[in-house]
């Protein structure tokens, strides 16, 4: 079986789905995975397709023409204040173009409402045929995949999902052997790239921000840092869709973002063909 491989809008943070689409098709992946739920992120574009029609129509347009597909949807974010509900618009636009998956994190620390609201959300997105993948973030409220667990198993969702990001599965801490205990129809797709090996310390004065800078502005091409990548890989099912989310600010300007693009794809077949993941 060859392995799917999909462009995360994070790596490209400022093309508009079809260019995604077009880009995306040209450097050789079978997928993206957008963001028309705005996630408040400095420099951050408005690709809302719900409340856009051409921006939708040339999305569509896209599809049609590279036979490409959009994989998911990001981000419906669980916190203080918002109403899952507003997400809906955007779940009934994603279904239109045939998207199957959103990626969810949590950020309230209250967990009698994340609870309700994550499992509202899941109802939601369920109506229109979504699974919802819920990413533990090293810097987020839940942060762990035992975090992740908790809320999966207390929410009881068939359409809820364990979504791993192989950065924060290292800087989270995250053993293989929790991997190995979690049911394999939990994994649906994943976030693969490199990052440094050592991992920054909770009693540094800047502990979030070093966290967040490698996380949104310096992650490495498969392979280049100290994540055991394709031990992550392989405790998952063999259909699980590698999204490559690899923002680097500096290879980008370096290249180009449509040769980064190409250079993350590269890199991560390279390093998984030398592991004998194909």
């Amino acid at each position: 079986m060859s392995r799917k491989y999909s462009l995360a809008q994070l790596t490209v943070l400022h093309w508009s789905p079809p260019e995604m689409i077009y880009n995306a098709h040209l450097t050789g992946y079978d997928a993206v995975g957008i963001r028309p739920i705005s996630m408040g992120v400095e420099g951050e574009h408005d690709f809302d397709l719900a409340k856009n029609p051409e921006l939708f129509r040339l999305t569509e347009q896209a599809l049609k023409e590279t036979g490409m597909v959009i994989n998911d949807i990001e981000l419906a974010k669980i916190a203080d204040g918002i109403d899952v509900a507003r997400y809906e618009s955007a779940f009934e636009a994603a279904a239109k173009l045939g998207v199957r998956d959103v990626i969810s994190s949590i950020w309230s620390d209250d967990k009698d409402f994340y609870l309700e609201q994550f499992a509202k959300l899941c109802d939601l997105a369920g109506q229109y045929g979504i699974s919802v993948n819920l990413e533990f973030v090293t810097w987020a409220s839940v942060k762990t995949l035992k975090g992740v667990r908790e809320v999966l198993d207390a929410v009881k969702k068939p359409n809820a999902a364990i979504f791993v990001d192989t950065l924060h599965f290292h800087r989270s801490r995250v053993t293989l052997e929790e991997l190995d205990a979690c049911p394999k129809n939990l994994f649906r797709f994943m976030h693969i790239c490199d990052g440094p090996k050592e991992i920054p310390s909770e009693s540094s004065p800047t502990y979030r921000e070093d966290l967040i800078h490698v996380g949104r502005d310096a992650r490495d091409y498969v392979g280049e840092g100290g994540i055991d990548i394709a031990g992550i890989v392989k405790k998952l099912p063999d259909d699980v869709l590698f999204s490559i989310e690899l923002p680097h600010l500096e290879k980008a300007a370096k290249w180009g973002p449509v040769e980064h693009a190409r250079r993350c794809l590269v890199t991560a077949k390279g390093y998984m063909k030398k592991h004998g993941i194909e």
